[in-house]
């Protein structure tokens, strides 16, 4: 692959049309632009991130996730771009648009994520295979539609979808981004049938002949054509790796607001990152705040600012191997000794500590039964059209999505399509409507 090619203006959907505009802002910062005046944008801010929404205590939700990956992405992507340029002098290749193009990818890599966190993705996939959505297999496969894309429900492959898919009434192009912004975000760029069941893939089969046409057109190395695997665009890495750097990091800081977290540990977590010069240096500082939350803030800029640097010189160390196809890890896993073993301990911690608290779990055992009753009261009402209580609940989706669709597999699709973008509040709303517990004013 070259970065030529790699970094590209061309914009999905609009491939014939030539911008006449001239613009101060690059076609990247219009992807930013256009991402962060959208609908489902904005929707971010009433979808879970781990913890519950919050009540008298703010932590983070979809929206200050992906704003802050995308600040920690820019950071990152322009490191990346001022030494590759002092690497390649004399390309064309814009290097200064990097930072650009991975803060507008890191914008948009949770767009796709359902209501209710990890747990929503984990909903879809087991009402369709160990649920009671389990009898539409025979039926979608006797179409010759892929089964795989249901059982294996990806809030990635949702967001790739959401950005390129025409619903009914918008534009061609869906949010008609540039084609090196989409490839950016394809974290698994290959088809549902290589996930293995790991709920890991970068397309729907909706979406396959378009990806298709993005990756021929960037370069990027193809791997198999059936199924279909690429490898990953370059600056996938830098998204995946700012996405790791504020998730785990930020987490730490979230359960400290909540008091899962004490003091002590926090402070002795986010420290373990430095050698001991630099933890005494930052000792000296915290000696002059006395604010808690405010020495816990610090010390988790100091800790992402210290795997910005670090992620920024693994990518330019790997990027030979990273331009040919053979780079197969991840940034946060080349991490020196130190700062990895930090790191994985930050991640052991959370996941004995954090990620299984009563209140994450609440939430996950709340997605599981709102989520799952949603999918089998909308999908029956496709599949029944003419019924008298299909034709109420039909009435309530709104007319972008293709609920008439020709194939079941449409329009199974159109009702995941439906409910992945709810926010938490107003898929509760709704399940408590449908089932009675709580009736609209009148």
């Amino acid at each position: 692959m070259n970065w030529e090619q790699l970094l590209s203006i061309k914009r999905f959907g609009l491939e014939d049309y030539e911008n006449a505009n001239k613009e101060k802002r690059t076609e990247y910062q219009r992807d930013y632009d256009r991402l962060i005046f959208s609908s489902p944008f904005r929707r971010l801010q009433n979808k879970t991130q781990v913890f519950p929404l919050p009540g008298s205590v703010f932590v983070h939700n979809r929206l200050t996730h992906s704003l802050e990956v995308s600040s920690v992405g820019r950071s990152i992507g322009e490191n990346v771009g001022r030494e590759l340029r002092k690497k390649y002098p004399q390309t064309d290749a814009h290097f200064e648009d990097i930072g650009s193009i991975v803060s507008a990818a890191c914008l948009a890599h949770d767009l796709g994520n359902p209501p209710f966190g990890h747990s929503g993705e984990e909903a879809i996939s087991t009402y369709f295979s160990e649920g009671k959505g389990k009898y539409l297999q025979p039926l979608i496969e006797g179409e010759n539609g892929r089964w795989s894309d249901f059982i294996y429900f990806e809030g990635n492959a949702n967001a790739i979808r959401l950005l390129m898919h025409q619903f009914r009434g918008r534009r061609k192009g869906g949010f008609a981004m540039t084609y090196s912004t989409i490839a950016s975000i394809v974290k698994y760029p290959y088809s549902s049938e290589l996930s293995g069941g790991k709920n890991k893939f970068g397309f729907f089969a909706s979406e396959e002949e378009d990806y298709k046409r993005i990756a021929t057109e960037l370069g990027i190395t193809k791997v198999s054509n059936q199924p279909l695997k690429y490898v990953r665009h370059p600056l996938v890495y830098l998204v995946e790796a700012a996405d790791d750097i504020c998730y785990q990091v930020m987490d730490i800081e979230d359960a400290h607001k909540l008091h899962i977290v004490t003091t002590h540990d926090a402070k002795e977590l986010l420290l373990s990152f430095f050698d001991e010069e630099k933890r005494a240096k930052r000792l000296n500082t915290l000696s002059y705040v006395t604010d808690i939350n405010e020495q816990i803030a610090y010390l988790r800029a100091s800790v992402i600012g210290l795997l910005v640097d670090a992620c920024s010189a693994i990518f330019m160390e790997s990027e030979t191997d990273i331009l040919s196809g053979s780079f197969g890890s991840s940034l946060i896993k080349m991490l020196p000794i130190q700062l990895k073993n930090a790191y994985n301990n930050c991640s052991q911690f959370a996941s004995e500590n954090i990620y299984r608290s009563k209140d994450v779990l609440d939430v996950e055992l709340a997605g599981y039964r709102i989520i799952g009753f949603l999918l089998e009261t909308f999908i029956k009402a496709v599949n029944n059209p003419n019924h008298s209580y299909s034709k109420l609940l039909l009435d309530r989706i709104p007319e972008q999505y293709d609920k008439d669709s020709k194939t079941l597999y449409g329009r199974v699709q159109s009702i995941i399509d439906y409910i992945s973008g709810m926010t938490d509040v107003y898929a509760l709303d709704l399940y408590c409507k449908l089932t009675g517990i709580g009736l609209p004013n009148v």
